[in-house]
């Protein structure tokens, strides 16, 4: 929109004054000087205010302006937008009326005076018959403003109040007395600045009335107090709400000119100039003329009220109006008001394209601009000059502009780059329409590409332009204007200004390249690679004609090397691009890409350009060289006229042998190409192969090389180098260099245009595993440069072609030919376990013998690896016999000795390992890898692997159950004893000696034998682990073990007694405690020697080793009496009855007094003396006994003696608990009647009833 005039297509917006904060001089506005000369001033006496409060004020109104807002209704925070001029403290308003022409003779009558901007002003630029200009529109956007908002300072001081409040009701007046003469209805606002806070600013009511009423303003449209002592917040706030008053204001002044305006159009008539025209056509502007000057002006009153409906129904009909057949269609083409009445009508179809965009209508606006488009182009063929000349051309591409400069100004959130959208939906109402692609409102890339185009068209008619109309114009030669008029000139300039026969005249390269850079920038942004690729070939295309050659490279050099249309197959787009940036790389002596471009074009299947040599050796003749130059690129950028392929005849082969394998290369050069010669030819290999060296070696035999196919065997020989022999520039002397082994042959390397070469070789395999060719290297080296090409060979689903000596070929009927796999070498070296137990036990340290016997035809050099792999690996020690050992730290799930030197194994010898692992504690399985690596001494270079795999499950050689029951301590404490209840090692912990409760308990432990043989018991023995509950416990074992152990087969059963005694340490502690116990065997294999001692720990349950609640615990005792000596014969009769002692034992470990009911319950197997009901009451800590006689009636039984014992307070019946020689199930406890021949042999023991 450069090209119309200024401010004719800005968005209009209340034109707001602000006088009075700032005290820098007013600029003057542009002006015609009669028009300044004619200007009222509008000047306030009193100076600006100068304070803090006053900038942060005028920075807070600056902020507001709306000049440069998106034109679009999305920003509804704000009610008002203002265009804010600030000034000092005066301005100039414009005339009202214009003046008389200074030869004029007065009429009689007096006449009638206009606007200076008026067609009925004689001075105005559109008398007599002009319709409207940009003049009128700079008058209401820089000359009059809508609101004149004047700040003024309120004085606090009492001495000096009555002198300022008169001054500045004095200034008030005289400011608005001015702009009240100056006949312009612009409205003032004052606003009285006062240093108080609001809620003190109430004193000077008074003071404000007076000042409102002297001045007669209103208080609540044009009267604002302001006090400033407040935070900038607040103060933002009061002045937002100051702002939103005057947006009011300036609402109503421009609805009172639209209202003047439709008034006027509203009358019928067209009003006379103030002097009739006497001079030229002698007509003024038509009744028609002046309804479309009237709607546009109600159209822009109503932008300035921010109404874009109304607007833009004034701006449709005033556009009809004047292109209608009373307005434009009356005016000559030749006449000057012909293209100023196009113009109007451009800058009228633009204001409503913008008022359409405004409100959301983008398919309408697209039909707007289609529709505006083909008016003016039928106008113009009938009407004008005709739409084949570069001025229409010209429009056509300044129309694309306009719209995509109205899309940049708009702002359409659908099109921001988040989106990525290259167009904006159409409006709801239009969306079941079929609509075209092009009633899109695409993004603005689209129209400056469109006027690119344009621009283009216009050069090409230019170009056609005679050389008798580009001369300047002569006013001797009037046929000259006559050609000259054939051209349209509307916003363009005369064909000699356009195309002149010398000088520079219109850069058109330069108009074309800057759209399509905004072009191809739009596009790159929403990442529409292949048009922003177009654009940039275009944009080069101009480049070039500019002889901008840097700038060819910067844009064409990333596109070329990272170019989509290669893999794609738009060959042409390629060809244009490399030629084009070719020639800018001879230009800038851009070597490495001439040639690169230069290999690319070798390629037949690129049009052959006419007198081209293609020849790769003389890429650079062009360019001057210092020194060779050495060029690297590889067909990930570059597609090559050469194809190479690389080929193993068998898909495995084995480590020390070797495989066949063929490398093809094709030309696909021009039939009239020069051969290429190469240098030298690489193979890369991913793997353990050795690369692949082939150097050029001149052949004389012509007529092998002329043959489209070509193979040769290649032998291969082994080449030591170092890596700085394959770099040109490293230096001769450099140290610390490397080297490395390659497989290098030599052959003829000449390629004809549309020849395969095929080089057959034999590849050695080394090492096992998978390998395959990665890359091909071919490098050119002529004089002036080194060119290396690099081919990546990709895994792919093609067979390849395997070629004979006969020129015939064969598929290779397997995908990925240039894979191999090669397979180990056969080891004949034999790794085994000598003398392997058939089973392992937990607990017990495990020796493995590792023999390593070397069965190859030659010595081997030899290590040994040893993985141990499981959940928990214990630790573990390797021995080599006769050499070092190494050791490995228990791991998680691996454990690993890599490399341990075995040494040189002779042929038929065998070398020993020791394999030592330490006990572990629990049942484990793991699997140990024995990996033996070694090399023949013939032959150092080929790796050989044996290996084996041994399965070890360590198992538990034991299984145990447990019990725990309770027994009768002899021990308890007295309360009347004092060494009984106090300990005489307070303060040593150390030497601590418990004093608390203690109870005895009887652990019966019987366990299994899991193993396949025969295990000898050395001792057994239960260790404490831990307790709970401060207690002690001691362990004592039931019996003896014999010296030399016991023997215990597989799966069978031993049980072994322990008496356990738990006491608390101290007396007052009587809560329950806990213990946890293990369980210890001692043993060892009968094959082994007897220091060797293993240990398996079996854990027990956590038993409570003392209670808190009272027990009861029965014992028993046996009782007969003897013969009599008299009796020498047994009889029936002389049988004595044996008595059985039933002891009840009642423990109260609490603090209370308990008290307990027994009661004996008579039986028909046995008779009882003692008390069948009684109660017992038992102290705290103390425990009390009671003793039954028994008298059985049965013998060889188990009795139930039926006694219940009951807790009187809570009426709880307690368990009885069963001691040694008697047992317990779920309805009490059974005592054992021995029979007469056991009752013979039992003794009295008997026990006292007393209490404890």
């Amino acid at each position: 929109m450069d090209g119309y005039p200024l401010g004719s297509l800005d968005h209009n917006v209340p034109f707001l004054v602000v006088s009075g904060l700032s005290t820098a001089p007013t600029k003057s506005i542009p002006t015609d000087p009669s028009l300044r000369e004619q200007s009222i001033l509008v000047r306030s006496e009193l100076p600006p205010i100068d304070s803090r409060e006053a900038k942060i004020i005028l920075r807070f109104i600056q902020e507001r302006d709306a000049t440069n807002l998106p034109w679009n209704s999305q920003d509804s925070s704000r009610r008002y937008k203002f265009k804010i001029r600030t000034i000092g403290r005066e301005f100039l308003l414009p005339p009202r009326h214009a003046r008389l022409p200074d030869n004029f003779e007065a009429p009689l009558s007096p006449p009638v005076l206009h606007s200076p901007f008026s067609p009925l002003s004689p001075g105005s630029s559109l008398y007599p018959d002009g319709l409207i200009d940009t003049q009128w529109l700079q008058k209401h956007q820089e000359l009059i403003p809508g609101v004149c908002l004047t700040f003024y300072s309120l004085s606090s001081d009492p001495t000096l109040a009555t002198l300022h409040d008169n001054q500045l009701k004095t200034d008030i007046n005289a400011v608005k007395n001015a702009i009240s003469q100056s006949g312009h209805k612009t409205r003032l606002v004052v606003v009285i600045v006062s240093d108080q806070s609001p809620s003190s600013v109430s004193q000077f009511q008074e003071r404000l009335d007076n000042i409102r009423k002297s001045t007669g303003l209103d208080p609540k449209a044009s009267l604002f107090v302001l006090p400033t002592r407040r935070t900038e917040a607040e103060l933002e706030n009061a002045v937002d709400s100051i702002l939103t008053g005057v947006f009011d204001q300036a609402t109503e002044y421009y609805r009172d000119l639209g209202r003047h305006s439709r008034k006027k159009r509203g009358r019928g008539i067209a009003p006379q100039p103030t002097i009739p025209p006497t001079s030229g056509t002698s007509h003024t502007l038509s009744l028609q003329g002046w309804n479309v000057r009237y709607d546009f002006k109600t159209a822009i009153f109503a932008e300035f009220r921010q109404e874009i409906d109304n607007a833009q129904r004034s701006y449709d009909q005033a556009y009809e109006a004047l292109l209608g057949a009373d307005v434009l269609e009356t005016i000559p083409g030749w006449s000057p008001r012909f293209n100023d009445a196009r113009l109007l009508a451009d800058i009228i179809a633009i204001r409503a394209l913008k008022c359409l965009l405004w409100t959301g209508q983008s398919t309408a606006a697209i039909r707007r601009w289609q529709a505006h488009h083909d008016r003016i182009f039928d106008l113009v063929d009938r009407r004008g000059r005709g739409t084949q000349n570069y001025g229409w051309k010209a429009w056509e591409a300044r129309w694309s502009t306009v719209m995509a400069n109205l899309i940049e100004k708009v702002e359409f959130p659908e099109l921001e780059l988040s989106t990525m959208l290259p167009y904006r939906p159409p409006e709801k109402n239009l969306s079941a329409e079929r609509l075209q692609p092009w009633e899109f409102l695409h993004h603005q890339g689209y129209w400056y590409r469109a006027a690119a185009r344009h621009l283009s068209n216009r050069r090409r008619l230019a170009f056609s332009i005679p050389e008798d109309d580009r001369k300047p114009p002569d006013a001797s030669s009037p046929s000259q204007k006559n050609q000259v008029y054939g051209y349209d000139t509307y916003m363009c300039p005369e064909p000699h200004e356009e195309l002149p026969l010398a000088g520079p005249g219109v850069n058109h390269a330069q108009l074309i390249f800057d759209h399509l850079m905004l072009a191809r920038s739009e596009f790159q942004k929403r990442h529409q690679i292949r048009t922003s690729a177009e654009l940039s070939l275009e944009c080069c295309k101009e480049l070039e004609r500019m002889k901008e050659w840097k700038q060819i490279m910067g844009i064409l050099t990333p596109l070329w090397r990272s170019m989509t249309f290669r893999t794609e197959g738009w060959w042409d787009i390629m060809e244009a691009l490399s030629w084009t940036l070719r020639s800018a790389a001879v230009e800038v002596g851009q070597k490495d890409l001439v040639v690169a471009i230069d290999w690319e074009l070798l390629n037949r299947g690129f049009s052959r350009r006419p007198g081209w040599h293609y020849d790769i050796t003389k890429s650079l003749d062009d360019i001057t060289l210092e020194g060779q130059s050495v060029i690297s690129i590889s067909d990930e950028h570059v597609t090559s006229f050469l194809q190479a392929s690389f080929v193993f005849k068998n898909e495995e082969g084995k480590a020390g042998q070797t495989c066949p394998a063929q490398l093809s290369i094709t030309s696909n050069s021009f039939p009239d190409a020069a051969p290429v010669v190469l240098s030298s030819i690489q193979v890369e290999f991913d793997g353990s192969l050795r690369t692949i060296h082939l150097k050029h070696q001149t052949n004389n035999n012509k007529t092998s090389m002329s043959s489209k196919l070509r193979a040769t065997k290649v032998p291969l020989l082994e080449a030591e180098i170092s890596d700085d022999a394959e770099d040109d520039d490293a230096s001769e002397t450099s140290s610390g260099s490397t080297s490395r082994v390659l497989l290098e042959g030599t052959d003829d390397l000449t390629l004809l245009p549309g020849q395969t070469r095929v080089f057959e070789m034999d590849v050695p395999l080394r090492e096992p595993g998978d390998a395959k060719a990665s890359s091909v290297e071919l490098s050119v080296a002529p004089p002036s440069f080194t060119l290396r090409y690099t081919i990546g060979l990709r895994e792919t689903n093609s067979v390849g072609l395997w070629y004979s000596q006969s020129s015939s070929q064969k598929k290779v009927t397997r995908a990925n030919p240039q894979n191999i796999k090669v397979l180990p070498r056969p080891p004949k070296m034999e790794v085994r376990l000598v003398n392997m137990l058939e089973q392992y036990y937990a607990g017990e340290l495990i020796g493995l013998a590792l023999e390593i016997i070397n069965e190859e035809d030659a010595d081997a050099n030899t290590r040994l690896d040893v993985v141990l792999r499981g959940p928990d690996v214990p630790s573990y020690k390797v021995q080599v016999e006769d050499g070092e050992g190494k050791s490995r730290p228990a791991g998680v799930e691996e454990s690993k000795l890599d490399g341990i030197p075995v040494g040189t194994i002779l042929n038929s010898k065998s070398a020993k390992v020791t394999i030592t692992i330490d006990p572990v504690d629990r049942p484990i399985t793991f699997d140990i890898l024995v990996r033996a690596r070694y090399h023949l001494v013939s032959d150092p270079s080929t790796p050989i692997i044996q290996q084996a795999t041994y399965h070890l499950n360590i198992v538990n050689p034991f299984e145990a159950s447990y019990d725990l029951f309770p027994r009768l301590h002899a021990e308890w404490p007295n309360y009347f004893n004092a060494e009984d209840i106090q300990d005489s090692s307070v303060g040593n912990e150390a030497v601590r000696r418990p004093r608390g409760l203690a109870q005895k308990w009887s652990l019966a432990t019987r366990y299994a034998s899991f193993a396949h043989e025969d295990l000898a018991i050395l001792d057994l023995d239960v260790n404490v682990l831990s307790t709970q509950g401060n207690v002690s416990c001691k362990i004592t074992k039931g019996q003896s073990m014999a010296e030399d152990g016991v023997i215990i087969s597989p799966k069978t059963i031993e049980e072994a007694h322990f008496e356990v005694i738990s006491q608390k340490l101290d007396l007052d502690d009587r809560s329950s405690a806990t213990a946890d116990f293990a369980f210890t065997i001692k043993w060892r294999r009968l094959t082994a020697s007897e220091e060797v001692v293993n240990t398996t720990i079996l854990p027990l349950p956590r038993f409570f080793v003392t209670t808190s609640e009272p027990r009861v615990l029965a014992g028993v005792s046996y009782y007969s009496p003897p013969k009599p000596p008299s009796s020498s014969e047994p009889s029936s009769s002389d049988s004595s009855p044996q008595l059985l002692f039933l002891d009840i034992t009642i423990e109260n470990p609490s603090s209370h007094f308990l008290t307990f009911g027994l009661m004996m319950e008579p039986s028909d197997e046995f008779a009882f003396s003692g008390a069948k009901t009684t109660t017992l009451n038992v102290l705290p800590v103390a425990r009390r006994s009671v003793t039954y006689r028994l008298l059985p009636l049965v013998r060889g039984a188990w009795i139930r003696p039926t006694l219940v014992v009951r807790d009187k307070y809570f009426q709880k019946v307690l368990k009885i608990i069963a001691t040694e020689g008697m047992k317990t199930d779920r309805d009490g406890v059974l005592v054992w009647v021995p029979p007469e021949d056991d009752a013979d042999a039992d003794s009295d023991t008997s026990a006292s009833g007393d209490d404890e």
